[in-house]
């Protein structure tokens, strides 16, 4: 699942991330909102009026709604909401997550840093959902090796291939070690840095 802190600085050089907060959620206006009236192609008046009701993506309605300002109040997007919920819970694989949303964890991670009475529902439902996927997801990338994994793949998030692929390359590696195709195994390059890290600060003290 995407690492995010409700941020948006902590993730600022990450794509995915970028992606993820271009997500559009169902807002409705509090407030006016002048010179953004184009926003809503159904009307002509430069100024969002109270009641309006459109979607923004995530990064403009964080700003937009939050503990200091309630310009615009926020509805959870279809995918999140409790008919959705029940069905992840009866069996989460059979949904197409990908079809819901490439990013379905990581912006259902950023939803919950909405005041919003679902928000503690909705993040045990991404844990939940994520686990009861994450077997399959596992047991599909250790038994397609070599193969064409796109039938495999074309239902998860972005989030799920990429663990789908990280499998798959464990796998391959072990296989090249077992049959010694790898000569040895390397000691990584943070356990050699932080031995010569080590060592220089011995040799500084010494």
């Amino acid at each position: 699942m995407s690492q995010t802190t409700g941020h948006a600085s902590d993730n600022y050089f990450s794509l995915d991330d970028i992606l993820t907060t271009q997500e559009k959620l169902p807002c409705k206006v509090e407030m006016p909102i002048y010179r953004l009236g184009y926003l809503d192609q159904s009307s002509d008046d430069s100024t969002l009026q109270p009641g309006t009701k459109l979607e923004m993506p995530f990064w403009l309605a964080r700003s937009l709604c939050s503990r200091r300002r309630h310009i615009v109040s926020v509805e959870m997007p279809r995918a999140y909401r409790e008919s959705y919920r029940q069905i992840f819970k009866a069996d989460p694989n059979v949904v197409d997550l990908h079809k819901l949303g490439p990013y379905f964890y990581g912006f259902g991670s950023y939803l919950l840093n909405f005041q919003h009475s679902e928000a503690a529902d909705i993040g045990n439902s991404l844990v939940k959902t994520f686990q009861g996927r994450f077997r399959k997801i596992m047991d599909s990338s250790q038994n397609a090796l070599n193969q064409d994994t796109s039938k495999l793949t074309e239902k998860l998030d972005e989030s799920e291939k990429k663990i789908f692929v990280a499998g798959q390359l464990g796998l391959h590696d072990f296989q090249r070690w077992e049959t010694r195709q790898t000569e040895k195994l390397m000691t990584s390059a943070m356990v050699q840095k932080h031995r010569k890290r080590k060592r220089a600060v011995l040799e500084e003290t010494s």
